[in-house]
C-alpha cells in the first residue's frame, strides 16, 4: 500500500422509486495502483437519488479522512448535480440537499478536494456497492464488507475493457495482468451484466403526442399516462440525472455546460469505438459537442383546434399567428448569435419557420426527411375525441403500445424512434463541434429528448411542447448527451 496522501474517492447512490428504497456506496482508491483502500455502503430507507448520492459522498470523504486526515482528495462521481453543486458552479436550492452539501464540505478543507464528473461505466465499483446496500436493506439486513463482490466486479470489468497485455511470456506487466484476471475468475468475479446496478437502458421505442399537443389536454389520456407511469419501474440513475436537470440553473448560451449529462440509450445510439470513454483514472475527453437547437414550428390552423397533424395529412401552412411566432424566434436566435447551420423537416410549416430564421441569419436551409412528423394515417386532421369515436379499438391499441400504428397505415412511435435515432446519428457525425438549428415537430423533438435522457416511452406524457418553442441537446464524442431549455418560449413574450 502506498503512503501517498492523495486519494481517489468514488461515490454513488440510488433510489428504487425516487423516492423509494435507497442506498449509497463509496470507495477510496490509491490513485497510482488503483488498489481499494476502503469501502462504505449503507441502506438508508426511503429517500431520493440525490439524497443517496450526497450521503455516498459524505461516507467516501469520511472514509478517506479516517485513512489519511492530511490527504488531498479527488472525488469522481457520475452525478452531474452533486459535482457541479460541490464545485460551486450550481446553486443548491433544494432544502434536503443543503445540509448534506454542508456536511460534505466540512469533512476536508475545501482547497484539498476537487470534483470530477465521470461516465457511469467508470463508476461501477461505487454503483455496485450502492446496489448491494439496497439489496441488503430489502432483505432486512445490513451491508457487510465481507460479503461484497464490488471490488472484484470492478476489477474484472476493467480487465475486460483493457487491451490484452503485450511483451514476451516472462514480461512482468503481462504476467501481473494475467494473474489479476485469473484471480478474478477463481473468485467468481465477472463483469457486471448489462443493466445491473442503478443504471438501465430504458426502452428503445418512443411514444408521444400528436403534432399539435392534444394529449396534454385530454383528461382520459392523462389518466392512462399516470397509470402507466405508476406501474413502470423507474431507473434510479436516469431519474437522478433527470432530477439534476430539473433543479440546476439554466445558464448562458446553448453551448454552455448543460444542466444534466446522462447516457443515451445503447439500443438506440451506440457510440463509435473511437469515441468510447477512456479507461483508467483520467476522465473522458468530452470535446466540442454537436449541439442541436430544437425548434418546433409555429402554429397552423390545426394547432389551436388540437387536431392530429402529421406527415400524412394536408401539409398545412403557418397561420398568421404562426408567422408572427416564426419571426419572434428568428429575432431571438439572431440576437443570441450561436446558430451556424439550419436543417428543417420537409413539411411546409417547418420550412416556413426555418425560412424566417434563415432570412435573419443569412444561412441556407438543408432539408432532412428524417425530421418529419409521424404519419397519423386516417387520424390526420381529427381531434382526439373524433378518433376515439371512430376508431376506439385502434386508439386503445395505439395508446397501449408504441409498436401500434394509427388506423390506415400510419406510423408507429417505435418506427418514429428508429427513424429519428438514425437521423440524429447522421447529423451528429456531420456537425461535430457546431451548433445546428433543427426545425421539426412535437414527436421528433420529444423523441430526441427522451433518448438523450435515457427515459422510458411513458416519460413523453410528462412533456408539453408549445408551438415555436426551443429545446437543445448537445451530443459529445464519448456517447453522452446533455439536455437543456426544454419548452422555452421566452422569445414569444
Amino acid at each position: 500500500m502506498t503512503t501517498a496522501r492523495e486519494l481517489i474517492v468514488e461515490a454513488d447512490g440510488g433510489s428504487r422509486g425516487n423516492p423509494g428504497p435507497a442506498g449509497y456506496g463509496a470507495v477510496v482508491l490509491d490513485p497510482v495502483t488503483g488498489e481499494t483502500l476502503a469501502e462504505a455502503a449503507e441502506y438508508i430507507g426511503v429517500a431520493t437519488n440525490n439524497v443517496a448520492e450526497y450521503k455516498g459522498l459524505v461516507a467516501g470523504l469520511t472514509a478517506a479522512r479516517e485513512l489519511f486526515p492530511d490527504a488531498t482528495v479527488h472525488v469522481r462521481m457520475d452525478s452531474k448535480l452533486v459535482v457541479e453543486q460541490m464545485s460551486g458552479r450550481w446553486k443548491i436550492k433544494h432544502p434536503d440537499m443543503k445540509p448534506l452539501a454542508a456536511e460534505a464540505g466540512r469533512v476536508f478543507p475545501a482547497g484539498r478536494v476537487r470534483y470530477e464528473w465521470i461516465p457511469r461505466e467508470l463508476n461501477k465499483h461505487a454503483d455496485r456497492l450502492a446496489n448491494e446496500a439496497m439489496d441488503a436493506g430489502k432483505q432486512g439486513r445490513r451491508w457487510e464488507p465481507s460479503g461484497s463482490t464490488a471490488a472484484l466486479d470492478a476489477t474484472a470489468a476493467r480487465n475486460a475493457a483493457a487491451p490484452p497485455p503485450t511483451g514476451p511470456p516472462g514480461d512482468a506487466t503481462a504476467g501481473a495482468a494475467r494473474a489479476r484476471a485469473a484471480l478474478a475468475t477463481r473468485s467468481g468475479g465477472t463483469p457486471a451484466p448489462a443493466g445491473a446496478g442503478t443504471s438501465g437502458t430504458g426502452a428503445s421505442a418512443s411514444t408521444g403526442q400528436a403534432d399539435d399537443g392534444l394529449f396534454a389536454h385530454d383528461e382520459a389520456l392523462a389518466a392512462q399516462a399516470r397509470a402507466s407511469l405508476a406501474s413502470a419501474a423507474p431507473d434510479a440513475s436516469a431519474a437522478s440525472d433527470a432530477s439534476a436537470a430539473a433543479h440546476a440553473e439554466a445558464t448562458g448560451d446553448f453551448e454552455a455546460e448543460a444542466a444534466a449529462v446522462v447516457h443515451t440509450e445503447p439500443a438506440a445510439q451506440a457510440a463509435p469505438a473511437s469515441a468510447a470513454p477512456r479507461q483508467g483514472w483520467a476522465g473522458p475527453d468530452m470535446g466540442a459537442p454537436a449541439t442541436f437547437v430544437l425548434l418546433r414550428h409555429g402554429e397552423t390552423a390545426l394547432t389551436p383546434e388540437k387536431r392530429f397533424s402529421g406527415s400524412g395529412g394536408t401539409d398545412p401552412e403557418l397561420s398568421a399567428a404562426g408567422l408572427r411566432q416564426a419571426e419572434a424566434v428568428a429575432a431571438a436566435l439572431a440576437a443570441r448569435g450561436t446558430i451556424q447551420e439550419i436543417v428543417s423537416s420537409p413539411l411546409t410549416r417547418c420550412r416556413q419557420t426555418a425560412a424566417a430564421v434563415a432570412a435573419r441569419l443569412g444561412l441556407d436551409i438543408r432539408v432532412e426527411r428524417g425530421l418529419r412528423e409521424t404519419d397519423f394515417g386516417a387520424w390526420e386532421g381529427l381531434t382526439f375525441g373524433e378518433v376515439r369515436e371512430r376508431y376506439p379499438d385502434d386508439l386503445d391499441a395505439w395508446l397501449a403500445s408504441p409498436k401500434a400504428a394509427p388506423t390506415g397505415g400510419g406510423e408507429s412511435f417505435a418506427a418514429v424512434a428508429r427513424r429519428v435515432a438514425a437521423t440524429r446519428d447522421r447529423l451528429t457525425a456531420a456537425h461535430a463541434g457546431r451548433t445546428v438549428l433543427l426545425v421539426t415537430h412535437v414527436t421528433p423533438i420529444k423523441t430526441l429528448v427522451r433518448l438523450a435522457l435515457g427515459a422510458p416511452p411513458e416519460s413523453l406524457f410528462r412533456m408539453e411542447l408549445s408551438a415555436a418553442s426551443i429545446s437543445a441537446v448537445a451530443y459529445y464524442a464519448d456517447g453522452n448527451a446533455s439536455v437543456r431549455l426544454l419548452n422555452d418560449t421566452s422569445h414569444l413574450r
